[in-house]
């Protein structure tokens, strides 16, 4: 899945982003807005690991990642 689909969904993507990084508090994961910079950094933050591999932890997380269905509009 691409990254901008992530980042258009976020409200959808962000629970499971927040199962993946328990250390970052709900609050930061929605204040990144599915901003990959954003996320990549609190992860650094959170976890004190360098840029590759907080980018590597994400990338692992977006490849599980299976686009969600659109609610239907009544």
């Amino acid at each position: 899945m691409n990254w901008s689909t992530i980042e258009n969904r976020w409200t959808d993507y962000k629970a499971t982003a927040k199962q993946q990084w328990q250390k970052i508090s709900d609050e930061l994961i929605a204040g990144t807005a599915g901003k990959r910079d954003s996320l990549s950094t609190q992860v650094q933050q959170a976890y004190a690991v360098n840029k590759e591999e907080a980018e590597r932890q994400i990338s692992d997380w977006q490849s599980k990642q299976i686009e969600k269905p659109v609610a239907k509009q009544l």
